[in-house]
Parts: C-alpha cells; sequence; structure tokens
C-alpha cells in the first residue's frame, strides 16, 4: 500500500469522458469520487448525451463539475474540447467503466514531481471481471514492434497474463493506456493533445508517440491499481473497432515513424493486414474483412492530410520500437508473455 504521509502538490483534475452511460457512473462513479475527492477535482465531460445521465450526476454527487460538449466527438475532440476549460497542471483521463482504489492518485502524481521529464503516465490496469488478470487496454504499459502494432506487458495480442506482482515497479513503456490517461496540461496543449481524425482508438498511442518525439519521457507506475471493464463502448466483435483499429494504426505510421523506415513500415503493414482480411474471411468473419478494406481506403484518402501533420513533429527520439516483429514471436514462435520475447 501507498504510504499516506506523501502529499499531492501538483493540481490534478480527474477527467471522464461520459455518452450516455448513465448506468456506467452509477456503477463507477462511487469509487472515483470515494478515493479521488481529496487529491483531485473531479469533471464529467459529456459527449452530448441523450440519456439521464447528467441529471443523475446532479443529483447525487453535486460537487462533481459537468461540462457539456456541443457534439459527440468521440474520445479525440470529446477531450480536446473539455480540456481547454479545465485548470489543472495534470489531467487524469478516466474511462467511465474504471474502478478505482485508495491512494490511486499518490504514487503517480508522486511520480511527476520527482521525474520532470515524464509527460503521461499510466497504473496498472487489471480486469474488473476478473482481477487476478491484467486487462487489455493497457496491462502494465504500452509498447511497439517495427510494424507499429501495439502490445503490452501484461497482454500480448489476445494473451493476458496473471497479475502476480510481477510488474509492480516504476519504468519508463512507449505508451500509456487511453482507458487511465495521465498527462501533464502542458504538454497536452503543446500537443495540441489528441489528433480529432481518429475519433476513437489508438489516439492515446498517436499523442504518446508525438510526446516521445518532442523529448519527453512517459512511464508506468505500478504502484497505482485501477480495474477496467473494456469493450464498454464498443466491444471487439463490432466492425467499426476494426475499422478504426486498422486505420488509425495506419495514421499513426504514416506521422510518426522516422523517414528511414516510413516505407518499408508501410509497406510491411499493408502486407500483414491483408493477410489479416484473409484471416477473417477462413474464420466466416466477412464483416471485419470489410472493415479492413475500408480502412485502407480511408488511409489513402487521408494520408495527404497525415503528410502534412508529420511536417510538425520534431523527431527528437530515434527508435520507436521495442522488438522487430510480435506478430513473428507471437504467432510462429508461440510467446505468450512478455518475459518469453527475445
Amino acid at each position: 500500500m501507498f504510504k499516506h504521509i506523501l502529499i499531492i502538490n501538483l493540481k490534478t483534475a480527474v477527467v471522464i469522458l461520459n455518452w450516455n452511460g448513465k448506468a456506467l457512473l452509477e456503477k463507477f462513479l462511487p469509487s472515483i469520487v470515494k478515493f479521488s475527492k481529496e487529491d483531485a477535482s473531479i469533471y464529467i465531460a459529456d459527449n452530448n448525451s441523450t440519456d439521464d445521465s447528467i441529471s443523475f450526476i446532479k443529483e447525487n454527487y453535486p460537487e462533481i463539475k459537468i461540462i457539456q460538449n456541443k457534439i459527440n466527438g468521440g474520445y479525440a475532440k470529446g477531450y480536446n474540447d473539455a480540456l481547454q476549460l479545465i485548470d489543472a497542471e495534470v489531467y487524469a483521463l478516466v474511462n467511465s467503466d474504471i474502478e478505482v482504489t485508495k491512494d490511486w492518485l499518490k504514487p503517480i502524481i508522486q511520480e511527476f514531481e520527482n521525474s520532470k521529464n515524464t509527460a503521461a503516465i499510466q497504473p496498472k490496469v487489471l480486469d474488473y471481471k476478473n482481477k487476478l488478470k491484467f486487462e487489455y487496454a493497457g496491462a502494465a504499459g504500452g509498447y511497439l514492434d517495427f510494424m507499429g502494432y501495439p502490445y503490452c506487458k501484461g497482454r500480448i495480442f489476445m494473451e493476458l497474463e496473471n497479475d502476480e506482482n510481477q510488474y509492480n515497479d516504476t519504468y519508463d513503456i512507449f505508451w500509456a493506456t487511453g482507458a487511465c490517461f495521465f498527462i501533464k496540461s502542458e504538454v497536452f496543449r503543446l500537443l495540441k493533445g489528441f489528433d480529432e481524425d481518429y475519433f476513437a482508438h489508438q489516439e492515446e498511442i498517436d499523442l504518446c508517440w508525438r510526446i516521445q518525439n518532442e523529448g519527453y519521457n512517459i512511464k508506468y507506475v505500478g504502484a497505482s491499481t485501477v480495474y477496467h471493464v473494456g469493450g464498454a463502448t464498443l466491444k471487439e466483435t463490432n466492425p467499426h473497432k476494426t475499422y478504426l483499429n486498422f486505420r488509425n494504426s495506419l495514421f499513426s505510421i504514416s506521422k510518426n515513424v522516422p523517414k528511414r523506415f516510413l516505407f518499408l513500415v508501410i509497406m510491411f503493414r499493408l502486407l500483414l493486414d491483408a493477410i489479416a482480411g484473409i484471416k477473417f474471411i477462413f474464420e466466416l468473419k466477412p464483416i471485419h474483412t470489410w472493415a479492413i478494406i475500408k480502412a485502407h481506403f480511408s488511409f489513402y484518402k487521408n494520408l495527404p492530410k497525415m503528410i502534412i501533420k508529420r511536417k510538425k513533429i520534431s523527431f527528437k527520439q530515434t527508435k520507436y520500437f521495442h522488438k522487430f516483429s510480435i506478430v513473428w514471436q507471437h504467432f510462429i514462435l508461440k510467446r505468450n508473455e512478455f518475459s518469453e520475447l527475445s
């Protein structure tokens, strides 16, 4: 347990993005209020909900501040619009399907105070439905391979490790999960927040990539734990999620991969995406194959825009990938845990 003697000095705002999420707010707001109210201000950033979630908050949690966005701009625009109105040194962006634990904020804010070059942090993310396992969205911190495929300590593709306290320390990572994403407000403003062309999914990977291209660090703090339901907005079986993941990953590659690798990485990814599409056909999931095809057409259409964005990136970091091919490691060499990777 984190020691109570530590005092949070950085002004912190816990910001929960909501869209028609009354049931989730009823379930998960109690832990957030109970374990955050002494260390942070709490905000609901509402994406133009049509249910009665806002009236529920006003009636039951009058201490929570509400920002009502004019449209549902997804995760990226939703947070970009809301955070402009929040005065804080650290933003804690928390999904509405997250249960937090006692003292969850303290070790993270302390790390920000101790490590001035750290711009973003994530806690340990465990599965709300099975609290002995890591959860897909972030687990114990994210990495990329050469082709831009994301994976985590505690999670490689769909293989999830049990939490046996193997990732309880603090260390550098490549990307922090958007499910529970801490970022210094000055860096968020410097980089103009999330890329709104993503709408949702992998926009946090892109932002983390840009953070590191500016020369900042990103960390995982295992002394803080949260529990995530996952898939509460878009299920893994939803073809629109397939579309967003494949398209947005190509967006990030085209913007952030160093020039000397760029053509090779894009060619590799287009080939591997084609293989993934064929695999979906054999699995009798042709709708997901069509989602990949649509993702590629959207990528081609938006490529000129991504190239313009690329020209604004500093590229102060020289290496982005942790392993050459997580696809090879996992599907060919059958390595399912982070410690097995070579």
